[in-house]
């Protein structure tokens, strides 16, 4: 332990810690902008600069590790000055036309500005703001350079969360940028689109592409119909951007905004979600027992799962060779596209040309998603726009409704009713533990053996997690799979995916199913989720996610009264001919995209 004082009271910590770790436990803040909790040091802004009382120079708080005896000084006049003068030097090369940026109100470095009163300069005229340009070429991520602060929050996150590398820092001096290989668009180089590059930049350089106008426009065309549906992690983010505390539920009330924003109807992603089960669920014990039982070598295991369109992506680039593993199943939010304008607009008696399916999405990738060539499987564009629940958040104030004094209301019918494996999608593991509770029953004809069906072993914050359970007293049709250990593995945000698949690669791990979700913490930690976040306001979206499954009347996917219904009347069975043209792709249109 190192015995130090901050501003003249005492603090005591581990010999490692750094001063700006040491300041939080004296409730002390020092303002940060290149640091990010998620990521590794690297004291390249100096706004968290101390002042050290015999020391020459200034310290970066967020760099430097604590030593016996420091006497710190926070905010100092020196420490003020040299502090004030920075973001000022930040602001001459940065584009404040505030009013006009997406992320008026939501900067880092717009706040700091203010706290401290930071008007006009000597150095605005320094660079020539004309000479940038804003890529909008890719469908998920705006880049604008103008707006840019060098604090290579993005670079470390495409690197050391994402292992991605689409980003980097390219030339020097006063024409350093942040850039992608040869300043080729983001369209057009290896990005997956997850969005956490927008999670953590501080400023506007970095924001998702907005399709805000055009939902608008198709809601207030009296000839559309226009259908939304919601993930299940929106339902524990969108408070945040509402003005509640990180780990709220706010189901009933984003329902009820829905309805005041005039869409036609409010049904629910989890409601695929359950059908994804369904699919995916059939599809692993049929690869099982192509496996197993017909001896078959070209069965591809592990097989893995296909939710996380950042995830689909960083494997069609990384790992080609194993695209046949990859579940042929569409994310539950591209099955909802396909049948809402097949089943939905048929049950309802609509022109399937009038519907138009917006979702709202955790995740940037999936607008990119939503974009690809395969998922039109319905005739049209199944997916039309997809917002963020950052977005939608814009929209409800746009709107001026009062989230937080709405009543609760529920989901409308046909494709609205869901269950408790349909929420856990959002967490890492929660595809996982979904899959087992209705694979386990289908096999056995009996509950998975954990209690009130928690399966605790895919759950967690590991990167990379692995589980096994052991299938015994199988329905006669399943006994090929009596004494079968079945071993899975989770992976979440993409450096780990890529651990655990080099793992599979070099023959280290023997897994049948393996999930992965491109962003940390699964889907209520992706690219389109509030700002900020770190792993504190992860665990509690996780425990509201557990919370919200415990809370439902039905919690297996197979006993979902609609998706029962849906194959009664329209699809048929699991991985049948019509599921089979409306649910799932190739991965040979993978290869071809």
């Amino acid at each position: 332990m190192v015995n130090l004082s901050i501003n003249g009271m005492q603090v005591k910590v581990p010999e490692g810690t750094t001063i700006l770790e040491a300041a939080k436990k004296l409730n002390f803040r020092i303002p940060v902008l290149c640091h990010h909790d998620d990521l590794c040091v690297a004291g390249n802004c100096r706004v968290c600069v101390v002042e050290q009382l015999g020391g020459k120079a200034l310290l970066a708080a967020c760099a430097t590790p604590v030593n016996e005896g420091m006497q710190i000084l926070t905010n100092s006049l020196k420490v003020r000055s040299a502090r004030k003068h920075v973001i000022e030097l930040l602001l001459s090369e940065h584009n404040a036309d505030c009013t006009k940026c997406y992320k008026n109100g939501k900067c880092e470095l717009q706040d700091l500005s203010n706290e401290f009163s930071v008007g006009d300069h000597l150095l605005l005229d320094l660079i020539d703001l004309k000479n940038y340009t804003i890529d909008r070429f890719s469908p998920s991520i705006q880049k604008d350079d103008s707006k840019c602060i060098r604090c290579q929050r993005c670079v470390r996150t495409c690197e050391q969360l994402q292992g991605v590398n689409a980003l980097t820092v390219a030339h020097k001096g006063d024409r350093m940028k942040i850039s992608t290989f040869e300043d080729l668009s983001m369209a057009e180089v290896i990005c997956t689109n997850c969005g956490q590059c927008i999670n953590r930049c501080p400023t506007g350089a970095l924001v998702e592409r907005t399709y805000l106008d055009e939902v608008w426009d198709a809601i207030l065309d009296p000839k559309k119909h226009v259908v939304v549906q919601t993930a299940p992690a929106v339902r524990v983010g969108l408070g945040e951007e509402l003005g509640l505390e990180p780990g709220n539920r706010v189901t009933g009330k984003m329902v009820a905004t829905l309805k005041r924003l005039g869409f036609d109807s409010v049904l629910d992603t989890d409601f695929t979600a359950d059908l994804t089960i369904m699919e995916e669920g059939t599809e692993l014990l049929t690869r099982l027992k192509g496996a197993l039982v017909d001896r078959d070598p070209g069965v591809a295991l592990p097989m893995t799962t296909s939710c996380s369109p950042g995830w689909v992506k960083f494997i069609e680039h990384t790992f080609p060779e194993f695209l046949p593993n990859v579940s042929s199943c569409k994310s539950p939010q591209q099955m909802f596209g396909a049948l809402a304008k097949t089943y939905y607009a048929h049950v309802r008696k609509l022109d399937p040309r009038d519907v138009v399916s917006v979702s709202i999405m955790p995740c940037t990738a999936k607008k990119y998603e939503a974009n690809r060539p395969e998922m039109r499987s319905s005739g049209y564009k199944d997916v039309d726009y997809v917002l963020t629940t950052r977005e939608l958040a814009r929209m409800i104030k746009q709107a001026g409704v009062d989230f937080n004094k709405l009543k609760e209301d529920k989901y409308d019918s046909i494709m609205g009713t869901s269950t408790g494996a349909g929420v856990i999608f959002g967490a890492t593991g929660g595809v996982m533990e979904a899959a087992l509770r209705t694979a386990y029953e289908i096999v056995t004809g009996r509950e998975v053996p954990f209690d009130g069906l928690n399966i605790m072993h895919v759950r967690g914050v590991e990167g990379v997690r692995m589980a096994s359970i052991l299938i015994e007293d199988c329905k006669e049709e399943w006994s090929f799979l009596n004494g079968v250990e079945l071993k899975c593995a989770v992976a979440h945000g993409l450096v780990n995916a890529r651990t655990l698949m080099n793992s599979v690669k070099r023959g280290e791990i023997n897994v049948h199913f393996i999930e992965v979700m491109a962003c940390p913490g699964g889907c209520l930690g992706g690219g389109g989720q509030p700002i900020p976040t770190n792993e504190e306001i992860r665990k509690k979206r996780t425990e509201a996610i557990y919370a919200e499954d415990m809370s439902m009347k039905i919690r297996k996917s197979h006993e979902n009264p609609e998706v029962i219904g849906v194959y009664k009347e329209f699809l048929g069975e699991p991985l049948g001919h019509k599921s089979h043209e409306l649910l799932h792709t190739h991965y040979t249109e993978r290869v071809r995209y």
